[in-house]
């Protein structure tokens, strides 16, 4: 004779409990990690000493990051932000003479960079970024970079009827941006073979000047000597190549973005 077998109910599982920290524990984080980063660089520093100086727990980064270079990541793209990067895309894709874009493009970055109420640390832990990259700031160049500089050769590139890709176009290009980190990165050095020079306002926008005419100088003797170059496009057909290869970027990261994942770097 078979007995039926009583119903079991099922217990429910705890869940557990997500560890809460407030807005403020996250800033405080943010701001203790960005000094220590840029003092030691991402692979010298530990969690265990920023969560220390922060007043925090290991646990508040694991839910607010995920992790070391999570915290780093942000850390780093907070210093993008704060450099104001959306500005200078405004400026390159506004309805302009080419030559106006890029003296008013130079001036943009020029500012932002030494805009009075931005920490220092910020400049140095991109200087340890560029020294010893992480993949933090392949996330940042492929966000940012390539597409601003993509669209300052398709602008250079305009102006002295040459392809954007043209070795000559590149050399300008990478010549107008170096002349302005040269004032962030070589600091120290002009600190001390020009200790007159104090980045205000107006020194500011004199330089502005002085990199956009000597940039633009170069561009016109290229153009003199070289009369057969082919005109550049159109101000609007630039903006909409540049608009084509930003679409094609954002659908191809998607797609890489499914079928590998991102190198770590050992906390």
């Amino acid at each position: 004779m078979n007995r039926a077998r009583p119903q079991l109910k099922s217990i429910p599982k705890k869940r557990k409990r997500r560890a809460t920290t407030s807005e403020p524990t996250r800033d405080k984080l943010l701001d203790v990690a960005g000094r220590i980063f840029a003092d030691r660089g991402y692979r010298a520093t530990t969690i265990r000493e920023i969560c220390i100086k922060a007043g925090a727990n290991i646990a508040a980064v694991n839910y607010h990051f995920g992790d070391k270079l999570g915290l780093y990541t942000e850390v780093v793209q907070q210093s993008a932000r704060l450099a104001e990067f959306q500005a200078a895309q405004v400026v390159i894709d506004r309805n302009a003479p080419p030559e106006e874009i890029l003296r008013a493009l130079i001036l943009a970055r020029l500012r932002s960079l030494f805009q009075g109420d931005r920490p220092d640390w910020h400049f140095r832990i991109m200087a340890h970024e560029l020294a010893q990259p992480t993949p933090a700031l392949r996330r940042l160049v492929n966000k940012v970079g390539h597409p601003m500089f993509n669209r300052l050769l398709q602008l250079i590139g305009g102006m002295l009827g040459l392809p954007a890709d043209d070795e000559t176009t590149r050399l300008c290009a990478v010549s107008s941006m170096g002349q302005i980190l040269v004032y962030v990165f070589a600091s120290p050095l002009l600190a001390s073979v020009w200790p007159e020079l104090k980045m205000t306002p107006d020194q500011v926008e004199r330089v502005a000047d002085h990199i956009a005419d000597f940039s633009l100088a170069y561009i016109q003797n290229f153009r003199a000597k070289h009369p057969s170059a082919k005109s550049g496009p159109s101000q609007n057909a630039l903006r909409s190549q540049a608009l084509t290869h930003l679409g094609s970027r954002a659908g191809s990261s998607r797609i890489s973005q499914g079928s590998k994942q991102e190198p770590r770097v050992s906390q």
